[in-house]
């Protein structure tokens, strides 16, 4: 592992670049946050030609769908849902300019294929890890498909918010290398 790299979003497409699967990363800045429901209509609006809710050139999308804030709290917990439900819209938004995406679990190859073309990078949030991530967001608030609930397209501040890169812009994979070096052959 590396000392961990601190990121300030908008993420470029030359930070994303410079970003190495296994990198330990603290992000702080604005994310966005949005469920597989929340995808779906945002690449249907593209599909239709209308303009997103949001510009994604260079933002990082976390998925995520919140449990509700108690009182004095920002946010309820806050961990990552499986992103392998949003892989057959991620990579029309990668063509929209998103950069990085933050969940858990695998990836298709096709999202992998289309982080190589576009210069972008998958982060894993630690799912055990819901309310310490919490922690690290300042700022929570609903733009648009309110009537999705916690899974509705929502903008967090965040500070210090923890990830790995599992895979990078050049399509390593640290899950599959992970197996790899602990595998018995």
């Amino acid at each position: 592992m590396t000392d961990v790299i601190r990121i300030t979003t908008p993420l470029d497409e030359a930070a994303a670049r410079s970003l190495k699967a296994g990198d330990s990363v603290r992000i702080t800045g604005t994310i966005f946050t949005a469920r597989d429901a929340a995808h779906k209509r945002m690449v249907e609006a593209l599909e239709r030609g209308e303009n997103l809710p949001v510009d994604l050139h260079d933002q990082i999308i976390y998925y995520v769908g919140p449990s509700p804030a108690k009182p004095g709290q920002v946010i309820g917990a806050a961990g990552p849902t499986t992103s392998g439900r949003m892989d057959r819209y991620a990579p029309r938004l990668m063509e929209e300019g998103l950069r990085g995406m933050i969940g858990k679990g695998l990836r298709s190859s096709e999202v992998v294929d289309a982080m190589k073309k576009y210069g972008a990078v998958y982060f894993a949030a630690i799912g055990g890890a819901a309310a310490v991530i919490a922690r690290t967001i300042k700022k929570y608030e609903v733009l648009a498909y309110d009537d999705l609930g916690a899974e509705a397209l929502a903008k967090l501040t965040v500070e210090d918010f923890p990830a790995i890169v599992v895979i990078d812009s050049q399509g390593r994979d640290f899950y599959d290398e992970g197996r790899k070096k602990f595998s018995r052959e």
